[in-house]
């Protein structure tokens, strides 16, 4: 935890991004570590968690991190959460909560309220368009491919 600690408070201080800093370990080594880079790389998805599970999936090759585990400086938000799910993760340990980051400005209360929300009625509306067995097509070859990888 001292170590996502120390990378967002580097973060802040060289004006670089947020101030979140997250890593993955596994059995006490550092697999990948990464720093909040909205701002430098301009990717909204440049979280920390997912700056620091790019990595450790690059590092060992893999694209599954199963007995790993993420200390991350803040609660993760709906975004990493999702990314940590389909890391197969075991665990994750933060310091601060989603209400304290909401008091720093960073508030993600509305990404949870609208998980909620059927999807046309978002604040983004997102409209199912019909299609039929046409949007069925890609599912249909992907299930048909023998050397398919699931993930």
């Amino acid at each position: 935890m001292a170590r996502a600690l120390e990378l967002a408070l580097t973060n802040v201080r060289s004006g670089q991004g947020g101030p979140f800093g997250a890593v993955v370990v596994k059995d006490g080594v550092i697999l990948g570590e990464g720093a909040n880079s909205v701002i430098p790389l301009r990717d909204p998805t440049a979280h920390a968690e997912v700056m620091a599970l790019r990595r450790a999936c690059a590092n060992l090759g893999v694209y599954h991190l199963p007995g790993a585990e993420l200390y991350t400086s803040c609660e993760p938000c709906p975004m990493c959460l999702g990314a940590i799910y389909w890391a197969h993760l075991d665990r994750v340990y933060y310091a601060a909560t989603k209400e304290q980051a909401a008091e720093a400005e960073f508030d993600d209360s509305l990404i949870y309220r609208q998980i909620e929300i059927p999807p046309p009625q978002r604040s983004i509306p997102m409209l199912h368009v019909e299609l039929g067995d046409e949007a069925l097509r890609p599912f249909q070859e992907w299930l048909k491919k023998p050397d398919r990888i699931r993930y």
